[in-house]
């Protein structure tokens, strides 16, 4: 490789969880720097996500979009990741200004790179600027070199993949190579044609043989990467990975992640089959109890669900005699793949490939474009981690103009073929469309939000009717909250899933929303009362898991049978004890689970900070589409116009319900409308928010957070 720049360093040695070092390199210049971290830096921000909040607060400003240089991309692990000895340490925070949202994204992402740059001296990584040609970062803890390196020219088939660009450039760093020592993030060239690219997060898994891979799939942090002219970054170290956080207290460290252990054992085999199914599993409980996206959400149910359940992808291609898990020490293990699939469609039909996944929101962003077939799904995961596109988005997008289609607003000759729910060769042509920046998969690659604004303009001129118009009617089932694609459940059915959706910092992402489970299926906050207050408790841990390097399977996931007998079940404490233990074991801390929260609160207002100057943090902004409340159309109403009517029932106190359908189902929206409305005045209030969703200045005090930036942006609110 042609190298462009390198700077020898000295790896900083990790102590407690940290090494208080961020690395930062600038494309434009081609400069690299370490930034030495003051000892407040981490008790104020919690590494993760909360290093990236401060570093994006910081360094952008409210004209930041996404392919401005000053942009900057951040990789950051913490506290809690690189430890075998407790589950689910291997994840680590991409975050950056969105190109679908224009403010604050993070996608938490699982593999090695995270624990590995942390061994090679680093806390993070922050990437700003943009490059003159295509790069790459080589972080190399072993040989003590930074190196900023022209991308490798590689033939066409690979150079335009990410797992296959990423599979070359791992073993081209390591002397022809693979192994677990060396990981890597690549971003393929869909990334470079549509707003939802992902990076994907590269291993050698010594069991498989191969290069496996976990994505940071939402928001477009791809796209970002790929703007930047950033092909790949690459991490090395020798360190051992046993007690690689040099925990302040091992045997601490030891009897959490033991504990934590024994009831991933006892119980994941009870309950989610999350080691044998991964999370396909979910698909089942979705469909029962009408979650699973069908049709763009219209439905929660299909009749041919059972073909895209856990059974299906267990017995047809997993492979049940390999271990899985995307890091060391994870007994959850839930990080399916599939060997020596033969691929029947695209450019690369005929060839056998290993597959990572699917996970559950890819199965069910085929779902929602109303298609049934597993060697789709299988495919679609494929194609979509090859070219580094966001499976969610993705399907998401595709089901909207299907959906477009379908009701009149676009024709063939918008389009380009009969693009039909369920019409396999429509989604699978468009997919290569999108990754390519060709046809109509240009329109689709913009995402959903903006997707509306196109499908207006171009029906309203040739149908004599106003943008508004059509506007308003797009509004209704174009399935996107500030600019975010909705994760793959339906939250019709669910007040809770509703706020979470609304009311995430990042869009409608299951990330810190997902409610669904403990509202619609537990029935464990079956009061008005408990779905506010668990909109506010609930993104708080999640946060902080993001904060500090952990998976949230085992804990929301697998439910410890202690937790039946607590206050709140839902909340799951007793397994978020063997969380706080772990900290404290980690860091040297005598913490709370209070503290925990209050830690990943001041995250949270930091973030929502960020989304008032980006233009995105305001009550508007938290509006949902009808179709998120309720049957948006008729036809909705009539697949589940038992349980409506009941509903309806419910909230009018008695038995007398409007005689037309139609009648029923117009006032049966107007209350579900009405109801998201208070609960926005009752969330906002207990999270200390004025009534159009902005921080009070007390809220912003309280944590810190009143710098002058803060204050000026207050003051525009008149807060």
């Amino acid at each position: 490789m042609d190298v462009l720049q390198q700077i020898r360093y000295g790896p900083a040695r990790v102590a407690g969880g940290y090494t208080d070092r961020i690395l930062r390199v600038d494309l434009s210049a081609q400069e690299i720097t370490i930034q030495e971290l003051p000892p407040d830096f981490k008790t104020m921000y919690v590494g993760g996500r909360g290093y990236a909040l401060k570093v994006i607060w910081d360094g952008t400003t409210r004209d930041t979009r996404y392919d401005s240089p000053e942009n900057i991309l951040v990789m950051s692990s913490g506290p809690l990741g690189n430890e075998p000895g407790f589950p689910g340490t291997g994840k680590f925070i991409v975050g950056s200004i969105s190109p679908l949202t224009d403010t604050f994204i993070d996608s938490n992402v699982g593999g090695h790179f995270g624990p590995t740059l942390k061994r090679a001296g680093f806390d993070a990584i922050a990437v700003s600027g943009i490059a003159e040609k295509d790069v790459v970062i080589i972080v190399d803890g072993d040989a003590g070199t930074i190196t900023i390196a022209a991308a490798p020219a590689y033939d066409d088939e690979v150079d335009g993949g990410a797992l296959s660009f990423g599979e070359q450039l791992l073993k081209d760093v390591n002397g022809g190579e693979h192994c677990d020592k060396v990981a890597a993030v690549t971003a393929g060239k869909g990334a470079c044609h549509a707003r939802f690219g992902i990076i994907n997060s590269l291993y050698f898994d010594k069991k498989r043989g191969r290069i496996r891979s976990k994505q940071a799939g939402r928001g477009g942090t791809g796209t970002v990467m790929r703007v930047k002219r950033l092909r790949g970054i690459v991490a090395r170290s020798s360190l051992s990975k046993a007690n690689g956080n040099n925990a302040v207290d091992p045997k601490g460290v030891r009897e959490a992640g033991s504990q934590l252990k024994r009831v991933v054992w006892d119980c994941d085999a009870k309950q989610l089959h999350l080691s044998a199914w991964g999370t396909t599993g979910l698909s089942e409980y979705m469909d029962k109890f009408h979650i699973f996206p069908i049709n763009n959400y219209q439905y929660g149910q299909h009749p041919d669900s059972k073909k895209i359940f856990a059974e299906v992808f267990l017995e047809r291609y997993f492979s049940k005699k390999l271990p899985d898990g995307c890091y060391y020490g994870c007994n959850l293990a839930c990080a399916k793949g599939a060997e020596d699939v033969k691929l029947t469609r695209g450019p690369q039909a005929g060839r056998k490939v290993g597959i990572d996944g699917p996970e559950y929101e890819t199965v069910g962003a085929v779902s929602c474009m109303g298609i049934f077939d597993p060697q789709f799904v299988m495919e679609y995961n494929w194609y979509c981690d090859e070219y580094g596109l966001d499976t969610i988005s993705t399907g998401v997008s595709i089901s909207f103009f299907m959906e477009c289609f379908e009701r009149g607003f676009l024709t063939v000759d918008d389009v380009g073929c009969e693009l039909t729910f369920g019409n396999i060769e429509a989604a699978d042509r468009l997919l290569h469309e999108i990754a390519n920046g060709e046809g109509f998969g240009r329109i689709v690659g913009q995402g959903v939000a903006r997707g509306k604004k196109w499908v207006a303009e171009t029906y309203a001129s040739k149908n004599g009717t106003t943008e508004a118009e059509v506007t308003a009617e797009l509004n209704k089932f174009g399935m996107e909250v500030k600019g975010l694609e909705f994760s793959m459940y339906i939250s019709k059915e669910s007040l809770a899933q509703q706020g979470g959706y609304g009311f995430a910092l990042k869009g409608p992402q299951h990330d810190e929303a997902w409610l669904i489970f403990i509202d619609q299926v537990h029935k464990e906050i079956p009061t008005f009362e408990q779905k506010a207050l668990a909109l506010k408790w609930f993104p708080l841990i999640r946060t902080w898991f993001n904060a500090t390097g952990l998976c949230k399977l085992p804990w929301i996931d697998v439910r410890n049978p202690e937790a039946a007998s607590t206050p709140e079940p839902a909340k799951n404490t007793p397994s978020l004890a063997h969380y706080v233990n772990y900290l404290n074991a980690t860091t040297g801390s005598s913490k709370t689970l209070q503290d925990v929260l209050d830690d990943s609160e001041r995250l949270y207002i930091l973030q929502k900070l960020i989304n008032v100057r980006q233009g995105k943090g305001t009550r508007k902004s938290d509006l949902i589409p009808a179709r998120a409340m309720g049957p948006a159309y008729f036809n909705e109403y009539e697949a589940r116009a038992e349980y409506y009517d009941e509903w309806l029932k419910e909230q009018l106190g008695n038995d007398t319900l409007p005689a037309r359908p139609e009648e029923r189902r117009r006032l049966l929206m107007e209350k579900r409308a009405a109801a998201y409305q208070r609960l926005c005045d009752v969330v906002y209030e207990e999270k200390g928010f004025t009534a159009d969703a902005i921080p009070k200045r007390e809220t912003v005090e309280r944590f810190g957070l009143l710098d002058e930036q803060a204050a000026r942006l207050l003051d525009e609110f008149g807060v």
